[in-house]
């Protein structure tokens, strides 16, 4: 008998059952609550998901351990589990109320998304697991922007099920990265339809990426967004989203990036991602709680 199979069966289900306890009870919390009940199971969370919070104290010290006390990364990581349940319990909510997440969510920089798809080409959004990014493709799609993320299918089937209707709701558009082939057929074609394509930058990517430093470690990362940029003609605008005092929001699009020229083709890759890269970390280090620490960014070595 695979114990290690029935121990993975049976903790993706829990979070599934979970999940739709939750999703029923933040349907009969009054407003004024969820954010006590988001915090009340962030710190259950804290206590009982022993794997995401062994992960997430490592990765905060391979980024900080020189510069921040031991107190302060605990701080960090529990905020990070509050800063997650929040987002869980706002995509569950707000999701069948539009108005609402207009007024919560504010728009920064927005003129400069605009000018970017003014060229006609696509606008690649480049980001992170940073924030409650779903709710930034909500509040595009809201505005009228054609908008679509790609996005790996999480383990669950059943748990991605919800999070995909989530999505269709907003009037997001889901292309899965697998296969590899289809996701970069979907993405070239939003692209030329002069859509937005959301592109996260900041996951382990293995062997197929390159390697950049990364909070002074080297990291794997997908070199897609340079290469479909090169390939498509199609702007890279770098934007995130803030939560704000009173569990408000801020969406900031920064201004497109012009592609560097390397010494050759793949160092022109090599130093894209790079930059790409920097301008993520320098937003996690503002904003360090906000990203999604309980992941293994380094865990692929070079060589």
């Amino acid at each position: 008998m695979d114990f290690k199979k029935i121990r993975k069966s049976l903790s993706r289900f829990l979070a599934w059952l979970g999940l739709n306890l939750c999703s029923l009870m933040i349907r009969v919390i009054p407003d004024g609550c969820l954010y006590a009940f988001a915090r009340n199971i962030a710190s259950l969370a804290f206590i009982f998901a022993v794997k995401q919070r062994r992960i997430a104290l490592e990765s905060l010290r391979i980024a900080f351990g020189s510069e921040k006390s031991q107190g302060e990364i605990e701080k960090i990581a529990k905020d990070c589990f509050i800063y997650m349940a929040k987002s869980a319990v706002e995509l569950m909510y707000l999701m069948d109320k539009p108005l609402v997440l207009k007024e919560r969510v504010e728009i920064t920089g927005r003129d400069n998304l605009d000018k970017a798809l003014a060229l006609g080409r696509g606008v690649i959004l480049i980001s992170a697991h940073f924030g409650n990014f779903p709710l930034l493709l909500g509040r595009l799609a809201q505005d009228g922007y054609q908008v679509g993320g790609i996005m790996r299918p999480m383990r669950d089937a059943r748990v991605e099920k919800i999070f995909l209707e989530k999505r269709n709701k907003f009037g997001v558009k889901t292309i899965y990265s697998q296969p590899r082939n289809e996701c970069v057929n979907n993405t070239i074609s939003a692209l030329r339809n002069n859509e937005l394509v959301f592109i996260p930058v900041d996951q382990n990517f293995g062997t197929g990426g390159v390697f950049v430093n990364f909070f002074g470690m080297k990291a794997a990362t997908a070199t897609g967004p340079v290469i479909l940029a090169q390939r498509t003609k199609a702007a890279l605008v770098p934007c995130f989203i803030i939560r704000q005092p009173g569990d408000r929001h801020k969406i900031i699009f920064e201004p497109a990036l012009q592609l560097i020229e390397g010494k050759d083709p793949q160092d022109t890759i090599l130093v894209n991602i790079q930059a790409l890269t920097d301008i993520i970390e320098s937003y996690i280090r503002k904003y360090p709680a906000e990203w999604g620490w309980i992941h293994r960014r380094w865990k692929s070595k070079p060589g």
